[in-house]
């Protein structure tokens, strides 16, 4: 009998279990369902509402017209759903719809604007690109959602058309910012150019004649002044020997008053100053013998002035006084040695005009130098004001495009509608698994009784637990008293699970009735 008992299956034991344990696993099924029931049948309906805003890009060919708005399309998303999520913008949409009103009596209008920035959200679609092989948004969803159909498709609309109207805004201040900005740069770069500018002129002003491209005519001023300076040279030379000549044809005919040294000293002047032509011709100014030749000239220049200048006052107070008449011979010599004056003087101006330029000639590498570091100044604060007055225009089409609605701009393409089936909760999921619950608690409760009890129900189970033989066994003998109070505890019972039901479908009501947080902690456990 033991063996018999021990292989007695689970299946030929389940009827015994459930004609022992039904009332028990029947209770336990009706409180779990009813649990799980009640949240289905009393968590509110939650409304979801979508929009769809397009991105559509530039209409104008960014060859003709570049835009001066910098950033990728996401980062300006996040910027403005920033802008658009605010506690003001938010607690504003809160007012004026009247939303979550059982909730602004319980909690501050903190945490009403947190669960409404959690109910909204933000969706992009993109497409992938094959050279770089990200995605681009070209377009993205916009939803919200709440327990009135009309007025979540209402706030969705509104919401999404803060997004087109920021997204307008933000680009044109940052193309009128940008075009600010640049306007107040090119005016420093001007100022800049202006004073590089006047810096040069004022060089070019002060030393005139020593710039470098000058250089060329300083030189052929030297060269040319130096051929004058020779053929004056020259000159002087055949003046000399005309005024030798004639003193010697003078001296041989005889003539009053003209003595030997002032000749001889004139005549020697005028072969020293030939050797000096001659000299020039081969070395320079600085060659010893020509510096030599320039000496003796100087002293005999010094001493026919000295001469000169001891008779000279005599003879012109004779003239003057009308003694005597002046000698033949001086008038003779007066047009030469005017002459010879002449071109002393006229040499004496060369010479200075040769030394000026020459002085130009040296002074030129270093005005170059000087020159070079201003015009790279000047030309770098050129090119400066041209690159930034090329942005500033470019930066003036592009204010004008984004002011005339041109640039990348944001369209509403879906607006959203209210939905009639609501998003959230799904009841018929909510209800499968309360009976599936319910079904696991009452087999676990009817399992559980069963291994807790350890009364015997049948022989088998006593023949299997002792070796002292069962004799005879006696029916249960039910009197009527035992019947009253059997009825009474199956009311008191059945009154009791009633209660419990009622305790726990109240207990569901209060939980769920309202409760959107809950709604979406289960459709998200659900998806």
């Amino acid at each position: 009998m033991a063996d018999r008992a021990q292989k007695s299956s689970a299946f030929e034991l389940m009827p015994e279990v459930w004609g022992r344990r039904k009332w028990l696993a029947v209770a336990v099924f009706a409180v779990v369902f009813a649990a799980v029931g009640g949240l289905a049948a009393f968590l509110p309906n939650v409304y979801r509402s979508t929009a769809t805003v397009l991105v559509e890009r530039h209409q104008v060919p960014e060859t003709f017209v570049r835009s001066s708005i910098t950033g990728e399309l996401e980062t300006r998303l996040q910027t403005i759903s920033q802008e658009i999520l605010s506690r003001a913008r938010l607690a504003d949409l809160i007012t004026r719809f009247d939303l979550y009103h059982d909730l602004t009596t319980r909690v501050p209008m903190e945490g009403v604007v947190e669960k409404m920035r959690r109910d909204i959200t933000l969706v992009l679609k993109g497409v992938e690109q094959q050279m770089s092989g990200r995605s681009a948004t070209v377009a993205f969803d916009l939803s919200y959602r709440g327990r009135d159909p009309g007025t979540v498709a209402q706030i969705t609309n509104t919401l999404a058309s803060f997004y087109v109207e920021e997204n307008s805004k933000i680009r044109e201040r940052q193309a009128t910012q940008t075009a600010q900005f640049l306007k107040v740069q090119l005016e420093e770069a001007r100022k800049r150019l202006d004073e590089q500018e006047a810096r040069l002129r004022d060089f070019r002003a002060r030393h005139t004649g020593e710039l470098p491209q000058q250089m060329g005519v300083n030189m052929a001023t030297v060269e040319r002044l130096q051929g004058q300076l020779q053929l004056n040279s020259a000159n002087q030379l055949r003046a000399m020997e005309q005024r030798a000549a004639l003193v010697k044809q003078l001296a041989e005919s005889g003539a009053a008053g003209v003595g030997g040294g002032p000749d001889t000293a004139t005549a020697r002047l005028a072969k020293l100053k030939r050797d000096l032509v001659a000299l020039r011709t081969q070395f320079s100014d600085r060659y010893p013998d020509v510096i030599r030749v320039k000496e003796e000239i100087a002293a005999l220049e010094r001493e026919l002035a000295t001469a000169k200048t001891d008779g000279g006052p005599d003879a012109d107070a004779a003239v003057g006084r009308g003694d005597s008449p002046a000698p033949p011979w001086a008038t003779a010599l007066s047009p030469i040695d005017a002459e010879i004056k002449s071109l002393k003087a006229e040499e004496q101006r060369l010479r200075r005009q040769i030394e000026t330029y020459q002085r130009r000639v040296e002074s030129a590498p270093q005005r170059e130098q000087e020159f070079q570091e201003l015009s790279r100044g000047f030309e770098t604060a050129r090119e400066l004001y041209a690159s930034l007055l090329k942005r500033y225009e470019d930066a003036q089409l592009a204010e004008s495009m984004e002011q005339s609605k041109q640039g990348e701009q944001f369209r509403i393409l879906d607006p959203a509608i209210p939905t009639k089936q609501p998003a959230a909760p799904n009841r018929f999921r909510l209800v499968l698994l309360g009976v599936l619950l319910a079904l696991g608690g009452a087999v676990a409760a009817a399992v559980l009784a069963e291994h807790l009890d350890t009364s015997f129900h049948t022989h088998d189970d006593l023949r299997s637990f002792t070796k002292v033989p069962v004799l005879a066994s006696i029916p249960r003998l039910v009197s009527g008293a035992d019947a009253a109070r059997q009825a009474r505890q199956r009311w008191l019972a059945t009154a009791s699970i009633a209660l419990g039901l009622a305790l726990v479908v109240a207990a569901s009501y209060h939980l769920a009735h309202g409760n959107d947080q809950l709604v979406h902690l289960l459709s998200r456990g659900a998806s």
